[in-house]
């Protein structure tokens, strides 16, 4: 096993991982219900195309780091979560600066006027339905990831090895759903971008 990387003070850890993943959600709820009318010069759904890469970037990560563990690579899978954390960091800026700057895009909304018409409707057909699906599981669990990540990683962090592992057994198939899901959710909602 590997040395700790962190002094233990689950207090101040607890502490921390609370505050970072309320500012979190908060950010997210807070800035989801706005859109800056601000032209930067360039289609600024590449920020989603971004999104979409970076969990794509991500699944594979976790994967890989599970095959490491399962491996007893110890320290590759440290370097592969970690390196899933900074890109899921980036990926909740690049989140948030589409929202701002994209604003909400209908699923089905073929004229781009914001109102889902009942030929648009008709049109997207079943699609519509599992869209919708995989968006109401992927949106509350990527809500609630963000903690769970934390903690699994303060304690791998801190050498408590078998807390870790039992976290992880719950976080990551959580990850990779969300990961998995936001990349088939950009994959549906693109073709409505205007």
């Amino acid at each position: 096993m590997l040395q700790p990387s962190l002094v233990k003070n689950d207090k101040k850890a607890k502490i921390f991982i609370w505050i970072v993943s309320l500012v979190v959600f908060a950010a997210v709820a807070f800035l989801a219900k706005f859109k800056l009318n601000f032209n930067p010069g360039f289609n600024v759904h590449v920020f989603a195309k971004f999104n979409a890469i970076i969990n794509s970037a991500v699944t594979i990560l976790l994967i890989a780091a599970l095959v490491a563990v399962k491996q007893k690579n110890y320290i590759l899978h440290k370097k592969l979560m970690l390196t899933a954390i900074f890109f899921s960091s980036l990926f909740l800026v690049s989140y948030i600066c589409h929202h701002l700057l994209a604003g909400d895009t209908k699923f089905g909304d073929i004229n781009h006027d914001g109102i889902l018409s009942e030929d648009e409707k008709s049109a997207a057909g079943i699609l519509r339905i599992i869209y919708y699906f995989i968006l109401i599981t992927h949106i509350p669990l990527a809500a609630i990831i963000l903690p769970f990540i934390l903690f699994t990683a303060y304690r791998s962090l801190i050498g408590e090895y078998e807390k870790h592992k039992k976290l992880a057994r719950i976080t990551w198939p959580i990850w990779i759903y969300v990961s998995i899901t936001g990349v088939v959710v950009y994959l549906f909602i693109s073709p409505y971008y205007n």
